[in-house]
């Protein structure tokens, strides 16, 4: 029996540059697999928005990576999950993953005393999904959801003040110039759930990851912080696999960015920082 193949893309999108975290983790677990990122900058960031209007969004994502001849969508994006995953599943023929259930899996497996903490954008924590996802899995788990929406203005502004070379040397490790001001907005955020005794903490958006120096310096090294980029980037790879979907090896993979935001060469550099990787390959898309 011949083993089956498909080198068509993976289709990934987020409302802004957060998401690229997500696709940086599937990039390094599936190597050969080409992929298509449209990142919404023009209409980020999603989570102050109600999640009628952010479902609404993902549908017109999802059709647009679905005319880009994409085999699998990851909604990388923890606002767009809560608000659209289960319509997207019900409207279209392509297997569509979000980031909220690897997550919140990842933090039951982690956590010791069955105290987790939260931190998302105001429209994720107002949707219950983590703590429901959470509490599904294990019911005697105690979950303390707090939303934290400055933490997505501070991972771009990080980002754009890491470029000058002596902030470029000091935020190496983290791709985010952290200003002493981060840290104060940060302790106010955090210091409720630190006392609450979490043992883990999840970074309910993909921006979070970028913040992970700034997170773990205030809530300490006793707290283990679980990305959900990693655990969604195993899920893509056993669905693929189940479905004798993979790329073969020596398939040269296409990456393929698209924003719908006005400044592609912000995008470019932006995104860059996040991946660590030469963006070539970077236009500009109406929706």
């Amino acid at each position: 029996m011949e083993t089956a193949y498909d080198n068509a893309p993976i289709g990934v999108f987020d409302s802004g540059y957060g998401g690229l975290t997500v696709l940086r983790e599937i990039v390094r677990a599936l190597p050969h697999e080409s992929t298509v990122f449209v990142g919404d900058s023009a209409r980020c960031p999603y989570g102050p928005r109600s999640l009628d209007e952010v479902d609404g969004f993902v549908q017109q994502i999802c059709a647009a990576l679905v005319e880009q001849g994409v085999k699998l969508i990851v909604i990388a994006c923890n606002t767009a999950t809560a608000a659209g995953l289960a319509h997207a599943q019900r409207t279209f023929a392509v297997p569509i993953v979000g980031v909220v259930e690897p997550g919140a899996r990842a933090a039951v497996r982690m956590t010791r005393n069955r105290k987790v903490g939260v931190i998302a954008t105001k429209a994720t924590v107002g949707s219950n999904a983590y703590a429901e996802a959470i509490r599904h899995l294990d019911a005697g788990i105690t979950v303390f959801s707090t939303a934290t929406p400055r933490f997505v203005e501070i991972a771009e502004m990080g980002i754009r003040m890491a470029e000058g070379p002596i902030e470029d040397f000091i935020s190496g490790a983290s791709k985010v110039y952290i200003r002493p001001e981060f840290e104060e907005i940060a302790r106010d955020y955090l210091e409720p759930l630190r006392r609450c005794d979490i043992d883990t903490l999840v970074l309910g958006c993909t921006h979070y990851p970028l913040l992970k120096a700034l997170i773990g310096g205030v809530v300490g090294r006793n707290v283990t912080l679980v990305s959900s980029a990693e655990e969604t980037a195993r899920d893509v790879r056993e669905l693929l696999e189940r479905r004798g979907a993979l790329a073969q090896s020596a398939h040269e993979p296409e990456r393929t960015f698209l924003t719908t935001g006005s400044d592609v060469e912000e995008f470019c550099r932006f995104g860059a920082r996040v991946l660590s990787m030469e963006m070539a390959d970077v236009r500009s898309i109406a929706l």
